[in-house]
């Protein structure tokens, strides 16, 4: 009985973060105020961060609170700071998006219909690489957690390219944000010695 009360609970969770995340995007899509959308966007991460820890992906959630909402949010109220805070309104229709939007949805609803009901024991992924993953851990790895010897061990080229394509993005907007500040200040140069002369 306690396990049906706690599935309940746990889907009634589930349910209301899903839900505030639905809010979340709306209210994205109809902000004209990007530190609004800053904002926004690192309660979308930390809400996602939330939804991960219920379905006990604990590094995961880590990763995306981080990230997420750590990191990201950082630079983009850095590149804010070097740009507008409001954005123009756009000057076409916003029905294609709509479409495209609305059957990317459709594909992706139409691909989970062949999938196992979510949490089944028996389902083919958790027959593959998992129970070896479980049983042999500790003795190739000698690491007592499993979710570290899977990340840093069997999956371990796979963590090294995660790290690295994050750290080339980081690099990126750093490189980004660096080269708009070198350039304001070259404009704002070239216009003093224009009126000097």
């Amino acid at each position: 009985m306690a396990g049906i009360e706690g599935r309940i609970v746990e889907t009634f969770i589930n349910a209301v973060l899903l839900t505030l995340l639905a809010v979340v995007t709306i209210a994205i899509a109809r902000q004209r105020n990007l530190f609004g959308v800053v904002i926004l966007a690192g309660i979308y991460s930390f809400l996602m961060a939330s939804v991960l820890i219920v379905l006990d992906a604990v590094d995961v959630a880590m990763t995306e609170a981080s990230v997420g909402a750590g990191v990201s949010t950082v630079f983009m109220l850095g590149a804010l700071h070097l740009t507008r805070t409001l954005e123009q309104r756009p000057h076409y229709s916003a029905l294609v998006p709509l479409l495209v939007s609305a059957g990317v949805a459709a594909a992706l609803i139409w691909g989970t219909i062949g999938l196992p009901p979510f949490g089944t024991p028996d389902a083919v992924i958790h027959k593959h690489v998992a129970p070896v993953y479980l049983a042999d851990s500790l003795k190739d790895t000698m690491v007592p957690n499993v979710v570290t010897s899977t990340l840093a061990s069997y999956r371990g080229y796979d963590t090294l390219g995660e790290t690295t394509v994050v750290f080339t993005a980081a690099m990126g907007v750093m490189l980004l944000l660096r080269g708009r500040r070198k350039t304001g200040k070259g404009a704002g140069a070239q216009e003093g010695k224009g009126e000097q002369l």
